[in-house]
């Protein structure tokens, strides 16, 4: 960089203009050159060169306008930069500083209309005015924006699926921020989370969205991140909890990274929130919301193994195991499966492979054929009905001897009131009648706890499985259920296991369900609550693994042996099947 040395002559100057208000138009950049060719022709300087920004704030230097500017100065093209204020030019002490410093490396020098020629008493004032200025300014509009937001009104931009609706308030005036529901954009709102919750990923939701040319948020395509966001800044359509009527405003903040310029959002304190209701403003029904966050809880990436939280690609993606190495199976080639170690690392033997279609079709048909035989489901039902009685009567009889101990408890605090209205010291009766209070307490919590759920294990429930999967293989060939399908049978499934047989010529299949995913099905509930049931029959599984001699009379699930070899599966532990 060359040193530029003063010719003679006039002076020549270089205008520099800037706005940033909204308030403000392009004509306030054509005022601020006016204004500053009218002196220069006054001082006798010849204006050799106008540099502009417009609509862009002064808070720091990334702006094309002044970098233009401090480009040309070491060429020597000027030998005074004009200037409305200096706050133009920067209202960043940091800002106005570096500016500085260069013009003067350069012997050129700063000159504005409100301060005249700038020195660094100028700069180290005005910065720092300039720098409270945003501050302040920042402050007030914040303050005004909470305003809004207490009152459920829009305090950003708009969100997809609602359409700006400004309101006359009672002084006449417009009131700014009001929204009402775009029912054409809820629609498709509406359309992805009942798509999400049903198995489709937002990859595949944003190619169908496209491909019918339905416009995104933005005017332009969807995104898979557009759908999915970030869950704990509330990003994206499937995050966004203005659709079920409640507002946050201040989740996010947004700084300026100072090397670049660019903006970044930080996620403030949850106790810095502002949270509104606005009941009028919600799109989706609280049952599909809950549907899609348990969902994006399958997915979500934290404390998960990659297997776990991908998406699978097929039927069985992530299940098959090989029985050599117990490392995963996954595609050899375009139809057969291999395993991955052997493939990959070279340290198993076993190198055989399977057709995908030939697996799943043999596994649905297990699924389908061979579980929940009536004759085992009725054992099991009467054994599991015998143990909720004996855990009621249990239950009862605790209960009534909390009642009796409440009477009596009752019955001496009355008894240390009226001493103490006798006349007796209230120290010498302080430490039982705190133990007699904090008891009471107790024996109400446990009198006041809810009763136990209705049982979930009947008889039927054999037919119910039958007809249910049935169900599920048929919706398998339904494009638009398929994803559905495939996350209700992957549930009763813990792994498929592939071992070479004897011969080494071919893989046996063993199949291991998921008992608590089998019965979910067979039951209608969710798995959660049909684990906490199994939780309460260890005695039944105990009781049937010793009346037992064969496998089949203690298991729920049955098998044909002309299809299947049952190798395990006895009261409660994953059942085994040989394909």
């Amino acid at each position: 960089m060359t040193q530029y040395t003063q010719t003679e002559g006039p002076k020549r100057v270089a205008i520099y203009a800037r706005y940033s208000s909204d308030l403000q138009t392009d004509t306030s950049i054509e005022d601020q050159i006016r204004i500053c060719q009218t002196r220069a022709e006054a001082e006798g300087w010849q204006v050799v060169e106008c540099y502009t920004d417009h609509a862009i704030s002064g808070e720091n230097l990334f702006r094309p306008g002044i970098q233009a500017l401090l480009s040309a100065a070491p060429m020597g093209k000027f030998d005074l930069v004009v200037s409305e204020a200096l706050d133009r030019i920067s209202r960043d002490q940091e800002g106005a500083a570096k500016v500085f410093k260069q013009l003067r490396f350069n012997d050129q020098q700063i000159f504005t209309l409100s301060e005249g020629i700038i020195n660094e008493l100028h700069i180290g004032f005005s910065g720092t005015m300039g720098a409270m200025f945003l501050k302040e300014l920042a402050n007030k509009t914040r303050r005004g924006l909470q305003g809004r937001a207490l009152k459920g009104k829009s305090a950003g931009g708009i969100v997809y699926g609602y359409d700006v609706a400004h309101e006359a308030g009672p002084n006449g005036l417009i009131e700014r921020g009001g929204r009402k529901i775009n029912e054409a954009q809820a629609k498709v709102v509406q359309r992805i989370f009942k798509a999400y919750a049903n198995g489709e990923s937002p990859a595949a939701l944003a190619k169908t969205l496209n491909a019918e040319k339905v416009p995104a948020p933005n005017g332009g395509t969807w995104g898979p991140s557009t759908i999915y966001g970030n869950r704990e800044r509330g990003t994206g359509i499937l995050n966004n909890e203005l659709y079920i009527g409640r507002q946050i405003w201040n989740r996010l903040r947004y700084i300026k990274n100072p090397e670049t310029g660019k903006r970044v959002s930080r996620l403030n304190p949850e106790d810095q929130w502002v949270i509104t209701e606005v009941p009028d403003l919600r799109i989706i029904d609280q049952d599909l919301w809950d549907r899609v966050k348990i969902q994006q809880g399958v997915y979500n990436k934290k404390d998960k193994p990659l297997h776990i939280r991908n998406r699978p690609s097929y039927l069985l993606s992530h299940l098959v195991k090989c029985g050599c190495c117990g490392g995963g199976f996954a595609m050899h080639n375009k139809t057969h499966l291999s395993c991955s170690t052997a493939k990959n690392k070279g340290t198993c033997s076993n190198k055989l492979t399977i057709k995908r279609e030939d697996l799943e079709t043999k596994v649905l048909h297990a699924l389908n054929a061979n579980l929940m035989d009536e004759r085992l489901v009725e054992a099991f039902c009467q054994e599991y009905t015998k143990r909720m009685n004996e855990l009621r009567r249990e239950q009862n009889a605790a209960r009534t001897s909390f009642v009796k101990e409440q009477g009596k408890l009752t019955r001496e605090k009355d008894k240390i009131v009226q001493s103490i209205c006798d006349g007796v010291p209230a120290e010498m009766l302080k430490d039982r009648a705190v133990f007699i209070n904090d008891r009471l307490k107790e024996l109400e919590t446990l009198l006041t706890a809810q009763p136990e759920e209705k049982v979930i294990f009947h008889p039927n429930m054999s037919a119910r499985y039958k007809q249910e999967v049935s169900h599920l293989m048929a919706t398998l060939n339904t494009p638009e259920r398929r994803a559905e399908a495939s996350q209700h049978l992957r549930a009763m499934i813990d792994k498929v296991v592939l071992t070479p047989n004897i011969a080494g010529e071919e893989l046996t299949i063993d199949l291991i369900g998921d008992l608590a995913g089998i019965l979910s099905v067979a039951t209608s509930s969710e798995s959660a609550r049909v684990a906490a049931e199994l939780s309460k029959l260890q005695q039944v599984h105990q009781e049937l693994s010793a009346r037992t001699t064969k496998a089949p009379e203690g298991a729920l699930m049955s098998c044909s042996t002309s299809q299947v070899e049952l190798v395990a599966g006895v009261g409660f532990e994953p059942t085994t099947f040989r394909l």
